[in-house]
């Protein structure tokens, strides 16, 4: 970027501010949202719930089900791939 050229965008350079910020906090969003270690605590806490005897076990198997379809949606974002319906246990059969 020449001189010229940046001091013609030097008023659009609060917008560059603006977006860039934005783009970092999208990233942010992103990483939580797709950590599997909430879920897998989740999971753990479940199955703890249950031994001691504070849910039942279709609560416990209800849960237990959102939470890995859960974790199968984490794991398919982070790799870059659709679960496979075809595969038992995936939640979409």
């Amino acid at each position: 970027m020449g001189l010229l050229t940046h001091l013609a965008t030097l008023p659009l350079a609060p917008v560059r501010g603006v977006a860039w910020v934005m783009e970092r906090v999208v990233e942010a969003a992103e990483r939580e949202a797709y950590d599997p270690r909430p879920v897998e605590q989740e999971l753990a806490e479940l199955e703890r719930r249950l031994l001691a005897g504070e849910i039942d076990e279709e609560t416990f198997d209800r849960r237990e089900d959102e939470l890995l379809d859960r974790l199968e949606e984490i794991r398919a974002q982070r790799w870059g791939s659709a679960p496979d319906p075809h595969i038992e246990g995936s939640g979409r059969e």
